[in-house]
């Protein structure tokens, strides 16, 4: 950038001039006291940057991390104090463990009365340390262009991750200088060692029985073309954590898809049969392995991250490769040999026709007027390749980790590390309005019970989200679990609330329908298609629809359920 005359502008100035010279171009959050004067200046500003006014801060939160996730940009989020910060906490765990890349900004009271217990004064910097990247309390108004773009740096720099900047409100109003600068980059990241390269690419011309592991590190990234390469040239299988869902094409021949204790049986068992698990971008979380004393006893692993901490963190390594992820992998790619592994080939396809045998077992023996397997069908033939899917937690998050099908990547928006019920609608808004297409949140009446007054943001902006609640009247992930290892005894987890999900859809004025045979959804879902907003399709599933497979806590691939029996139905 040119260089420009300096002009003298107050804090908030800086603030909205900081964030457009960033590229900044949608905003989320709720005004309050300590943030007026940045809310006075968006104001002004309304023709460079978009606000979003959220029904609640956690909403925006999570609007923000789902526009990141459909994006690739920093999401940014704004709140006042006190509880309004505070109403950011979920929201900005909730990126920190799926490692998204996120500002918070909030205001504080003016710092003559920090700590003195002033009106909505909280030390947010305080509660939100450890699920930041890092936080920021701004003390000089002449360092806060500086602090700004540093937390954007640091959050999209290595592991991206949320960063807070807490402004008090005489820093918002005090007056300073402000330059303009180009937007930031990411700082400079380690580069493996060659020697270990080396190592790995001895590991895998060695390797008979190739798995490669992809994770939320390697989502986004680019590297789809790639992978599927190296999978071609090693004669190997892919298969991902519930994080690197929608990086590969759900219908490329040697993806198998999500494994781990509710993944895809195929992508489970060719884990737990590999002889080499090239982990990419991959945290290795207990979801995904089980029991680590029992994983993986018959493969090495070569992980790629670009987090050093997360190298032997859960699983022991064999070779740890610590640099820029794309980087070690071009270098890997380049120096393999061309290999021809035909027993693995036939070992995986007899896995991919026994989870194929499975399903189709589990699908005849299905009672349910709602088959689970067919909502799906339906959605991934209506919907087209650009659609964004989000979810909120739950069944039904794992179900569509299993049925739904993506064909381009940053196409899907779920919590995974935290496991935020609640996080769907708002993550669903954000995500529309960041990629511009139509978005489907798959939700619970759990999950959408919790944040369900985001409605009222989609109808405001119009938002063409389609909400469909597999609504089966109890907390069907725990019930699951109550059913399975408790005994079942299901306490808490059957709902019985009388709550009308289509008059409500109605009371915030949007188009809802209910719906109770594939039939009906199909219909209903065409129409949702059509419509040019948000819609809501009430879903009444069964109560007992499982989700398999499954692995049981503190199990292995070993301990693998894979059928429903006749004792476990109620």
């Amino acid at each position: 950038m040119e260089n420009q005359t300096k002009k003298i502008m107050t804090g908030s100035q800086i603030v909205i001039e900081t964030l457009i010279e960033q590229g900044v171009t949608d905003v989320f959050g709720y005004p309050g006291g300590q943030v007026l004067n940045l809310y006075d200046e968006l104001y002004k500003a309304s023709d460079r940057i978009n606000h979003v006014l959220a029904a609640h801060e956690q909403g925006a939160a999570h609007a923000a991390d789902g526009y990141s996730r459909a994006t690739g940009k920093v999401g940014v989020v704004i709140a006042t104090s006190g509880p309004g910060a505070t109403n950011l906490v979920t929201g900005i765990a909730t990126a920190m463990l799926d490692s998204i890349p996120m500002v918070a900004i909030t205001g504080n009271v003016p710092t003559p009365l920090i700590g003195r217990d002033s009106f909505q004064e909280i030390n947010i910097t305080g509660v939100t340390m450890p699920i930041t990247k890092h936080n920021y309390f701004v003390t000089d108004v002449t360092e806060l262009a500086a602090t700004l773009r540093e937390a954007f740096r640091i959050a999209i720099s290595g592991r991206p991750g949320p960063v807070l900047v807490d402004i008090p409100k005489d820093i918002q109003i005090a007056e300073c200088e402000f330059e303009p600068t180009d937007p930031v980059t990411p700082f400079p990241e380690d580069e493996a060692r060659d020697e270990d390269i080396d190592r790995a690419v001895e590991l895998i011309n060695n390797a008979k029985r190739p798995y490669i592991y992809i994770g939320g590190g390697a989502a986004g990234q680019g590297m789809a073309m790639g992978i599927m390469a190296l999978a071609e040239k090693i004669d190997g299988y892919i298969g991902c954590s519930f994080m690197g869902l929608s990086t590969i094409p759900s219908d490329y021949p040697r993806f198998l898809g999500m494994q781990g204790m509710h993944g895809k049986f195929a992508s489970s068992m060719a884990n737990k049969e590999a002889d080499l698990i090239i982990g990419i971008g991959v945290r290795f979380s207990d979801r995904a392995t089980g029991n680590t004393a029992k994983y993986a006893r018959r493969a090495k692993i070569i992980q790629l991250d670009t987090d050093v901490s997360e190298i032997n963190k859960n699983v022991k390594a064999d070779i740890g490769l610590v640099g820029n992820i794309v980087s070690s992998f071009e270098r890997i790619y380049h120096k393999v040999s061309k290999l021809d592994n035909p027993v693995w080939r036939e070992m995986v396809e007899g896995f991919k026709k026994r989870g194929d045998d499975i399903a189709a077992e589990a699908e005849r023996r299905a009672k349910a007027k709602m088959p689970i397997k067919k909502l799906f069908d339906i959605i991934n033939e209506l919907k087209d390749a650009k659609t964004v899917i989000a979810t909120d937690v739950g069944q039904h998050q794992m179900w569509t980790a299993q049925y739904a099908k993506f064909e381009q990547a940053r196409r899907f928006a779920s919590s995974g590390g935290l496991g935020t019920m609640g996080y769907g609608l708002g993550a669903a808004i954000g995500a529309q309005i960041g990629s511009g297409e139509k978005t489907v949140l798959i939700t619970g009446d759990g999950s959408f019970g919790m944040n369900l007054n985001e409605l009222a943001t989609a109808v405001s902006y119009n938002t063409p989200v389609i909400t469909v609640i597999m609504n089966n009247g109890v907390l069907g992930m725990v019930r699951q679990w109550q059913t399975l290892f408790f005994g079942k005894r299901y306490s808490n987890t059957v709902l019985e609330r009388k709550t009308d999900f289509v008059k409500l859809a109605d009371a915030f004025g949007m188009p809802g329908e209910r719906v109770t045979t594939p039939d009906e959804f199909r219909d209903a879902f065409e129409r949702a298609m059509k419509h040019d907003g948000p819609y809501l399709i009430d879903a009444i599933i069964d109560k007992d629809e499982f989700v398999l497979p499954m692995l049981p806590p503190g199990g292995s691939m070993d301990d693998i359920i894979t059928e429903k029996k006749q004792e476990d139905a109620r």
